[in-house]
């Protein structure tokens, strides 16, 4: 179809719009331009570091291709294999820096099994360093693992990064003069665990360059008005809010009237707001502003200034903090760190446990350190603080060491890449919290000469003992769960006879997953994932008990996660699964059983935890679980007039499950069996979608079924020519350029022919033609590239008719070739298709291409990532993305480093010694959120239940009655009667068992309520309970009762809420409502307000769940009431 002639006003615009394009690229980052080591090392972007992006698909897209290539060039050094410096060990082995050195004078004790899961029992008396290399290497057989036994300042000249985990600070002065004063500066990071208190010094030099500050794409606004000032004000389109800062450098490009600014010059913004920023420019001799326009910002570098350790210790700056409620605590850390210095040096150990007298001792070297940092009064002096920092002060924590860890392997990824805003300087962080209720006495933490010394020497002998006899259940085996799964075995949970943890997986282990998860190595490749993670956890500490289960957690699984197993659990660990209905369920079954629940959620470089503890936090319901809510983007935006690279994203991953996944199984439905499968269709009453699956069927078999690896080729050059001119061409013939159809935020596409330059369009034809030869079950020819070549040369001749294997006139008959303008002939269509049936081969079917996430070789992604990026040119959307963000933003993968992870478990972990110590109130659980980029971290305390007062009553969503099975229904009426609770139905499942507004026949009201809810369930074909061995005990009922009359204030209320609405008029006897609506399973139940005759009716709110049992009826709080 040719495209329709246009005013020339129209084609001026055009014009106008074409020269507005940017007559050059913009500034492009050099990577790594850095003052320091972290980037003068580094060779440019044209080296060939092999990257493995199989192995390193969910790290990808977190750093980039760049990024990954320096971090592969990087060498670290690692002195101290602590539990600290192995975490840090395995977190950059994991990330794939080029090879880590370990450094340790001191051999290994029993002591250090339970915080360094390098080591075994046979390996005491042998150094750390040596001891942790063969493990170590395992992790990952692309990175140089070696050991260091004389270490000089003069040997740091061979990495770009070194660490420092368990070092004097006299000695760390001098290492970091060295590396500080080093040309090029050596990043220097000084990191350490005492007991529940960590602290963390970076020194990357006295100048670094961070190249990309928050690792955030640059942000876009489309403009619909340039003001004529001095300064000028710039008005974008108002569906999106601006996310520039004050500040920022912006380029315009695409600017009608106004083309002075395409001159791709950077330009400062100021008093940005929702969708309006100032221009510092003058634009009162620009011309006058017409349409369009694109502003973009460009990401500058930061400069950054360490202090070397020496001036920092005395002028320490600005603290990061962790947790605003106490401000004030990293002071006191700092002169904390400073005085178990100078004890350790005068005495030559660590303060004993529990001994006063150490801890009054180093309270008084604090004390003087205090005098020394400008005179005094630099912080305030907690004395009981300090007792607990010294009295545990000898001990490393696993929990701790894995938060530190996590942060410092991303500190070291930072040094050596440029990449994120590093950690500026001091960081300090505690856990006192996580310390048992009652004080504990000398005896308490007398050492036994076993691997659980160090915990012991902070919490004692009772916590060990329950820590060792939990029940534990760990849902998943993904990399979070793999990091918590070590950190238990670590801490001897679940090591004991009366103990068990239990984790179950359905998924098995692909490539991808050795990236992160270090439990896994690649002989276990096709293993199921709990299976080999209860194995490596066993090996890791012998004493676990863990049984491993390969079936999901959901509806009707209850045959093995029956109701005793939930009632003997003592903690549930389940970090939300890609299915919200599972994730609902398990919180479902930790409230219905009065379990703690300890959440977590990773997502590249961000993660965050939460506690469910009964009877002291907030029931979150759906509000925890990051479920991806769909923008709600119509049709036509992503098929004809897309804005956002997103939108094409959309379309190409759409388009890959049409053609390669069901076309096929649509292909194979219908040959198998034509008459069946077109009676199932006509029930179909969508025209529209009989019409596309008609369609995906006549793309494969009507005159151009592949034969051959020629035929394919054929078929994507035909897509070729589709997707990026035929399909612009006819929708620009409809709707010309300068048409109201092209307002912002609308881009005017422009078709594009293929040409054998561009790589991009000979990659997506190659893709294509792979992905079709495989649904055809077609070999790759070992001349394919000659095939393609030829192909290529005959496509760019414009004669690519030749080429396209379906007729015009059969597609024009078939639906999802183009809604927009094609009418369906489906009867027509399904007569050819009948034809055509019979000259297919015998047992005819085709092969869906089956997604998979860890391997490019397979040309998934290149498809998507190709049709994606193509179409974006048609639109003139910037920027493109490469295969690795196409995967996250296609919602193929998610992005994840072990950094996060290990971070994420550490504060689980820290958290279950309070829920398995128990008497905690709610002010000592912490949830918690992180931002490794920024570095950002926040602490805070959950909520508490929201407490719903009725007639003298109170409850939270935690709260239960007990009643007898055998309670009649009219025995519970009369029960509820007496507590003045007014009764509205029952449901069980979603199904009404008993309504007041219906009649009911009297013999009912004698009958049992579990047996109504069972024959109730029985008309809706549910199984509620099993007869012979029953799974569940347990039925579930939902109440809805009649709350009390409001009082009088609370009527003046809604009346002036539902005048406001404008629900209510004069002499209006209509029934209107006002409702604020509330998530299943969420506090805060529905609220409904009816106004007839200016008068309101009844409220109704869901206020009580009653659990009918075996042994008796338990009734529980499912919603609160608002």
């Amino acid at each position: 179809m040719l495209p329709r002639k246009r005013p020339g006003t129209a084609k001026t615009e055009e014009k106008a719009l074409s020269e507005s394009e940017p007559s050059r690229k913009m500034p492009k980052k050099e990577p790594g331009s850095s003052s320091s080591a972290a980037a003068s090392d580094i060779p440019s972007t044209s080296d060939p570091t092999e990257i493995d992006e199989e192995l390193y698909c969910r790290q990808l897209p977190v750093y980039g291709i760049e990024t990954m290539r320096k971090l592969a060039r990087s060498n670290v050094l690692i002195s101290g294999l602590s539990g600290l410096g192995a975490e840090i060990a395995k977190n950059l082995v994991v990330a794939g820096v080029k090879s880590v050195t370990l450094h340790d004078d001191e051999s290994v004790q029993l002591r250090d099994l339970s915080s360094n899961f390098f080591l075994l029992e046979d390996d005491v008396g042998k150094n750390r360093a040596l001891a942790c290399v063969p493990k170590l290497q395992e992790l990952n057989h692309a990175i140089s693992v070696s050991t260091l036994t004389d270490l000089k300042p003069s040997k740091l000249s061979d990495f770009q990064a070194v660490v420092f985990t368990d070092i004097s600070l006299e000695k760390a002065i001098e290492y970091d003069d060295y590396c500080h004063n080093h040309e090029p500066p050596i990043a220097f990071i000084k990191a350490e665990v005492r007991g529940l208190f960590g602290n963390i010094f970076c020194d990357f030099g006295p100048e670094f360059t961070v190249v990309d500050v928050d690792g955030v794409e640059p942000h876009m606004g489309i403009i619909s008005f340039i003001s004529k000032g001095n300064p000028a004000g710039v008005l974008c389109v108002d569906n999106e809010v601006l996310k520039f800062h004050d500040g920022d450098h912006v380029v315009f490009s695409e600017v009608l009237g106004m083309t002075e600014l395409n001159d791709q010059k950077l330009r400062r913004i100021k008093n940005v707001i929702l969708h309006s920023f100032i221009l510092e420019e003058d634009t009162t001799s620009f011309g006058r502003y017409k349409k369009g326009g694109i502003v973009t910002q460009v990401k500058q570098p930061k400069v950054l200034k360490f202090k070397p350790l020496r001036v920092a210790l005395k002028d320490p700056g600005e603290f990061l903090s962790s947790n605003f409620n106490k401000f004030d605590r990293p002071q006191l850390f700092h002169l904390a760190f400073q005085a178990l210095d100078k004890f350790r040096n005068n005495i030559g150990r660590f303060p004993d446990a529990g001994s006063f007298e150490d801890a009054e001792k180093l309270i008084s070297l604090a004390v003087e350190v205090d005098v020394n940092i400008g005179g005094g009064g630099f912080a305030e002096i907690d004395t009981k603080l300090l007792h607990q920092f010294a009295s545990g002060s000898g001990a490393v924590l696993n929990p701790m060491a894995a938060v530190f860890g996590g942060i410092v392997g991303e500190e070291v990824v930072k040094a050596c890449t440029g990449k994120f805003h590093p950690l500026h300087q001091f960081f300090y962080f505690q856990s006192v919290e996580s310390l048992p209720v009652e004080p504990l006495n000398p005896g308490d933490v007398e050492l036994q000469n076993c691997r659980y010394d160090d915990q012991i020497h902070v919490f004692g002998h009772k916590l060990q003992k329950q820590l060792e006899d939990a029940k534990v259940f760990i849902v998943g085996s993904d990399v979070l769960e793999c990091e918590l799964l070590k950190n238990l075995a670590l801490m001897g949970v679940c090591c004991s006879a009366e103990g068990m943890l239990t984790i179950t997986d359905n998924n098995f282990i692909e490539k991808s997953n050795l990236g992160q998860q270090f439990l896994f190595r690649e002989r276990n490749i096709g293993e199921a994932k709990s299976t080999v993670a209860a194995d490596a956890a066993t090996s890791i500490n012998p004493n676990l008990y863990i049984e491993a289960f390969k079936i999901p957690v959901r509806s009707g699984a209850e045959d093995v996660f029956n109701d005793g197993f939930w009632r003997h659990l003592d903690v549930v660990c389940a970090p939300p699964p890609p299915n919200a209905e599972v994730y609902d369920y398990i919180l479902s079954r930790c409230l219905y059983f009065q379990k703690p629940l300890l959440m977590s959620r990773i997502l590249g470089t961000t993660c965050n935890t939460s506690m469910l503890i009964p009877h002291l936090s907030q029931y979150y319901g759906d509000r925890f679980v990051d479920r991806f809510v769909e923008e709600n983007i119509d049709y036509c935006t992503i098929h004809y007039f897309p804005h956002k690279i997103d939108h094409c994203m959309i379309l190409a991953n759409d388009e890959f499950e049409n053609l390669f996944v069901k076309a096929p199984n649509e292909v194979n439905s219908f040959v198998s069996n034509p008459d069946d499968y077109i009676s199932s269709m006509s029930n179909n009453v969508v025209k529209h979608a009989i019409g596309e699956r008609l369609g995906l069927i006549a793309d494969c078999i009507l005159e151009g079924i592949c034969q051959t690896f020629d035929d394919c080729v054929s078929w994507a050059a035909g897509k070729f020519e589709d997707y990026f001119e035929q399909r612009v061409r006819r929708l620009t013939s409809r709707y010309w350029f300068g048409s109201p159809m092209w307002d912002a935020p609308k881009h005017f596409p422009k078709p594009f022919l293929f040409s054998m330059d561009d790589l991009a369009h000979s990659r997506f034809i190659m893709a294509a033609s792979f992905l079709r030869a495989e649904t055809f079950g077609i070999p790759i020819p070992d001349s394919f590239l000659e095939i393609l070549m030829d192909k290529f040369l005959c496509f760019e001749r414009n004669i690519a008719a030749d080429l396209n294997p379906l007729d015009s006139n059969t597609l024009s008959d078939v639906a999802g070739y183009d809604p927009l303008f094609e009418k369906y002939d489906i009867n027509g269509t399904i007569r050819k298709l009948i034809r055509c049936r019979q000259n297919l081969p015998p047992g005819f079917q085709m092969k869906p291409v089956q997604f998979e996430k860890g391997d490019n070789k397979d040309y998934h992604m290149d498809f998507i990532a190709g049709l994606a990026n193509l179409r974006a040119r048609n639109y003139r959307i910037r920027p493109e993305v490469d295969k690795h963000k196409a995967k996250v933003l296609c919602r193929r993968v998610i992005p994840l480093i072990s950094s996060s992870a290990a971070l994420a478990a550490g504060f689980l972990c820290l958290e279950l010694y309070k829920v398995l110590a128990g008497g905690h109130s709610r002010e000592d659980y912490n949830n918690s959120r992180v931002d490794l980029v920024t570095p950002a971290f926040w602490v805070g305390k959950p909520f508490p239940p929201k407490v719903t007062e009725y007639r003298g009553m109170s409850w939270t969503v935690w709260d239960h009655w007990d009643f007898n099975e055998d309670l009649t229904l009219v025995g519970l009426l009369q029960w509820l009667h007496e507590k003045h609770i007014l009764v509205n139905s029952f449901m069980c499942d979603g199904i009404v068992v008993y309504n007041t507004e219906n009649p009911i026949r009297a013999e009912l009201l004698y009958e049992r309520v579990v047996d109504m809810a069972r024959n109730v369930a029985k008309l809706y074909q549910r199984q509620i309970c099993e007869a012979r061995e029953p799974r569940l005990e347990a039925i579930a009922i939902d109440i809805l009762v009649i709350p009390p009359s409001p009082e009088p204030e609370l009527w003046k209320a809604l009346d002036e809420l539902v005048a406001e609405k404008g629900d209510r008029g004069a002499g209006s006897t209509d029934e209107r409502h006002v409702q604020r609506p509330s998530s299943p399973g969420a506090e805060g139940g529905n609220v409904e307000v009816g106004v007839r005759d200016q008068a309101l009716g009844q409220f109704e709110a869901f206020a009580s769940w009653v659990k009918a049992v075996d042994v008796g009826i338990v009734k529980t709080t499912s919603a609160e009431n608002s």
